[in-house]
């Protein structure tokens, strides 16, 4: 489309009517008739959309400029994709992999900490696959606790993140054991030999914008409805121990992912039990049908690592239920009567697949 084109959309109102349109009909991915249509689920799922459209605008509009990249987070406390993980803090800037950038920060002392550089089509083939990554076991951390990444395409600094032609996301993770005494990463990015000021909004931008920041609504909210969709034949199990999927949509390499999708009745709970590997971290977390972890801030929504109660042989036991029956790690549905559940082993030596059994509640009373 012509630079005119782009300015008589905007001009007219064209780019607005067109997006809210798109916007309106992003709706029907909520109402798929698969999709469980309990007051609870429905209203998250219109919840889910609107979170989406912020997550959209800020990556597609707000912070799309690529000569001035600003680190922002697509999973937080209030906007969530792809089961993430409440351990984590996220970062992501858009980028262009025919420029190049500089990462700079303080390290802290977050146990686990990590880099990639993505070639995301969220918004037409549901994939966010990786282009290149940097973990804590390669990252060059100065004696003052400072460290400077390098992203290009060509191998250069001590801390290089590669990066294609076709890269356009920056996706960072830091990964906590205890929130409260861990000190997270101080991080800033840059380009590095780029303009010096900003251009001002031009219709082409805006009108791109829009269009891609609902697309990315739709792409997004669809993709994950497909993969739960195809999980429902198989309740209350681990759907499938092959990994390449999970990278192609933005997982860690150095994360084992074993997803599931759970349904219980009332006064059913789902133990799940198995040994732990040894491993820089795992955790387990229950999601709502969209994807969503659930509201980690107040509920017993996930275990993890540094908080989960062994057994005494080492080995760990879940209890996945409407009420705390004081067996095993509680994990607590929230009004929820199905959703999708997340395992994560994290730079393990081996990759054991814990059992899953449904059982009454009334024998699991301690």
């Amino acid at each position: 489309m012509a630079d005119s084109d782009h300015a008589s959309r905007v001009i007219s109102g064209k780019t607005w009517e067109d997006f809210c349109d798109a916007l309106k009909d992003a709706g029907k991915v909520i109402l798929r008739p698969e999709a469980p249509a309990t007051e609870l689920d429905r209203a998250e799922g219109w919840r889910y959309l609107s979170r989406l459209l912020r997550l959209g605008l800020e990556s597609k509009l707000e912070f799309a400029d690529t000569d001035f990249p600003v680190l922002y987070a697509l999973s937080h406390t209030t906007a969530k994709i792809g089961a993430d993980n409440p351990d984590n803090i996220y970062h992501n800037a858009t980028i262009d992999g025919s420029k190049e950038y500089r990462l700079k920060g303080m390290r802290g002392t977050v146990p686990y900490f990590s880099w990639g550089t993505k070639a995301n089509r969220y918004t037409t083939d549901g994939t966010m696959t990786s282009t290149g990554e940097l973990d804590t076991h390669s990252l060059v951390v100065e004696p003052d606790g400072t460290f400077e990444i390098i992203l290009s395409q060509k191998k250069q600094g001590k801390n290089w993140l590669p990066m294609a032609a076709d890269s356009t996301m920056l996706l960072g993770r830091q990964t906590f054991l205890d929130r409260a005494t861990e000190i997270p990463a101080q991080v800033t990015i840059e380009q590095i030999n780029g303009p010096k000021l900003p251009k001002p909004l031009s219709a082409k931008q805006l009108d791109e914008g829009l269009h891609e920041a609902v697309q990315f609504v739709t792409g997004t909210a669809r993709a994950f409805a497909v993969l739960s969709q195809d999980f429902q034949r198989k309740p209350n199990d681990w759907i499938t121990t092959e990994q390449e999927h999970w990278y192609k949509i933005g997982g860690d390499p150095k994360i084992f992912y074993l997803h599931a999708y759970w349904a219980l009745k009332p006064d059913e709970a789902l133990v799940i039990e198995g040994p732990v590997p040894d491993c820089a971290f795992w955790n387990i977390q229950l999601d709502n049908y969209w994807w969503e972890s659930l509201d980690y801030r107040y509920l017993s929504a996930h275990v993890q690592k540094g908080s989960a109660k062994y057994n005494k042989d080492g080995s760990v036991t879940i209890v996945i239920a409407a009420e705390d029956t004081g067996v095993g790690n509680f994990i607590d549905t929230a009004g929820h009567t199905s959703g999708t559940l997340l395992l994560r082993w994290v730079d393990a030596k081996s990759h054991p697949i814990p059992t899953c059994k449904v059982v009454k509640l009334s024998d699991l009373k301690a």
